[in-house]
């Protein structure tokens, strides 16, 4: 695009000189080109300098003058970093000034007397053209915010010194601030910018101070690449102090990853790529903050992308199986089979038997368990279909739906899809649901759930308990069930009589809202009996089976056939 004339912008250039010829001589040269200013002395240049520091582009200034000479300007400006983006360019007859002046940070000189004006013109323009370069860069180069690099910037900084100093062991560190989304809901953006700005300059001090490199890559991301050390806790401690004055009642808490030089990382955005890995392996864990990537993590995080790449050959060749685990009525005079959870298991053709703990966990983190749970819907719809051909009854089976799900603009048209190709009806296919999905985004999930229910569909709350919901928040939940998290079970198992309370108080909830109660994790007849004595409506563990297959789970229905049976002839 090509600007009139109009519209270019005139530079504005302060010309500092005692001499009214020499003032006179440069207006002459400059003034078709640039808007200018005037100053006598030093002192006046100075106060000129201040008032129109935003649009100055330059300053020529006289060495040799009264009331305060060019080289006590030059020392000013270059004590003032907001001054110091001017470029100065000297005048002077003295040659053995210029060396003076340049070493205090002059840009260029004109010698006295001047030469031809269109030199003149060349070295202003030059030097402008230079500082204003300089600035641009500046500005791409560190993040307003915290004064520290961007991510583009800090990579080329620390390549270079690892390539100019390939001997010095240097290590990666990533930071992160756990759940800074809610810092910034809860307390306001402002109050979010707070806090990054003053862990830059935590980050900058300590830099300073050990000459490592800084940056805010993205968000609430910060890197240092840093002298290799065998312990950064303190590190960490000092930057975490930074934040009390601001935290006041407000924990904000940062955590950690640290990558050394490591076999097999041969650039050094892969070392940061694995700092970051170990940074958010603590995503959640509140026991620890800090983590180093070491080759035991290296191997599961390439165990856990060879799993990724195979998720959709597993469930092509249906690597992926359904097991079913029994959930049995206890408050009658004999425990009755009453429903089902559909849980998944994965047998690799090169891993075996792979327990869900290793792969639901990462398929949650990158969104694939939607390809898990809609190939347990399916096999759930189908095998609730068959045993109810084949033995004549609904026996209702529970499957999970995940956050990803929850978001999903097709989820009941999915389900609804399921069920009536199956032949089923929507009580016969119940949905679970984590408590902690119901804290993520509690309005719009509260209004699918309702949405689900009012089309039939019963909905379990998995995990209740593990102490993401509030009282208060429970009672406006739409929920048709509780599951009890295993963790109060396997407790009362050590004899810890506080989680038994618990146990009862939640059972209390459950009555006071008017729904059943699931306890998972039961193992022995003591804890179902404690349980039928508390008015626990419905236990599963296994006490009374483990996850099966659905050839193996065939035997509990037509034993609970064969009971029913016999029930019905006396």
């Amino acid at each position: 695009m090509v600007f009139s004339d109009e519209l270019k912008t005139r530079r504005l250039i302060l010309v500092v000189d005692d001499q009214e010829i020499n003032r006179d001589l440069m207006e002459m040269f400059l003034s078709d080109e640039y808007d200018l200013l005037f100053a006598e002395n030093g002192r006046q240049a100075m106060e000129l300098i201040c008032a129109h520091q935003e649009m100055l582009s330059i300053v020529l200034l006289d060495l040799m003058m009264p009331v305060m000479d060019g080289f006590q300007v030059l020392a000013a400006v270059h004590e003032d970093e907001a001054l110091r983006r001017i470029p100065i360019i000297v005048l002077t007859a003295e040659r053995s000034a210029e060396l003076r002046a340049l070493q205090m940070g002059a840009a260029d000189f004109i010698t006295k007397p001047f030469d031809m004006h269109e030199i003149i013109l060349a070295r202003v323009a030059r030097i402008i053209e230079l500082s204003e370069g300089r600035t641009i860069i500046q500005t791409a180069e560190r993040d307003a915010l915290t004064g520290l690099y961007t991510g583009n910037f800090f990579f080329q900084y620390a390549e270079r010194f690892a390539r100019y100093h390939p001997d010095c062991e240097m290590d990666a560190v990533v930071l992160n601030i756990e759940r800074f989304h809610l810092v910034n809901d809860l307390y306001g953006r402002d109050f979010g910018d707070r806090v990054l700005a003053l862990i830059g300059a935590a980050i900058q001090e300590q830099t300073s101070e050990t000459g490592a490199i800084g940056c805010r890559m993205e968000a609430d991301q910060f890197c240092i690449y840093i002298r290799h050390s065998e312990d950064y806790q303190e590190l960490l401690n000092a930057l975490q102090s930074r934040l009390a004055p601001v935290s006041g009642n407000t924990r904000i808490r940062l955590r950690t990853g640290v990558c050394a030089k490591l076999e097999g990382v041969h650039d050094l955005r892969g070392q940061f790529d694995k700092a970051k890995i170990a940074c958010d392996m603590l995503r959640g864990n509140y026991s620890r903050n800090l983590m180093y990537y070491d080759m035991e993590l290296h191997h599961k995080e390439v165990f856990s992308e060879g799993l990724v790449n195979d998720i959709h050959r597993a469930v092509e060749q249906r690597q992926f199986q359904v097991y079913f685990q029994p959930k049995y009525a206890i408050q009658g005079t004999r425990p009755v089979l009453r429903s089902a959870e559909a849980l998944i298991r994965w047998k690799h053709p090169e891993y075996g038997m792979i327990s869900p703990g290793a792969f639901v966990p990462l398929f949650e983190q990158n969104g694939l368990i939607q390809t898990v749970d809609e190939f347990v819907w399916a096999e759930t719809a189908r095998q609730i279909a068959a045993w109810k051909a084949e033995y004549g009854f609904t026996l209702p089976v529970s499957v999970n739906l995940s956050r990803v799900d929850l978001y999903d603009p097709l989820l009941e048209e999915k389900l609804l899809d399921l069920v009536e190709r199956n032949g089923l009806t929507t009580h016969e296919l119940k949905l679970e649901v984590t408590e902690s999905a119901y804290t993520d985004d509690p309005e719009q999930l509260v209004a699918r759930v309702e949405r689900l229910r009012n089309l039939g569909f019963e909905i379990e709350m998995d995990d209740f308990g593990s102490g993401y919901s509030s009282l208060n928040m429970i009672s406006t939940l739409p929920i048709d069930v509780l599951k009890m998290d295993m963790k109060f079970i396997q407790n009362v198992k050590k004899g810890n009589e506080k989680d038994f309370r618990l146990i009862e108080l939640i059972l209390d909830i459950a009555d006071y809202l008017h729904v059943p109660v699931v306890a998972e994790g039961v193992e022995t007849a003591e804890q179902c009996e404690m349980l039928r004595q508390a008015g626990c409506s419905l236990v599963q563990g296994y006490y009374f089976s483990r996850p099966v297959p659905p050839a193996e789970f065939a035997l509990l229905i037509a034993k609970e056939q064969n009971e029913r049976k016999l029930e019905g002839s006396t």
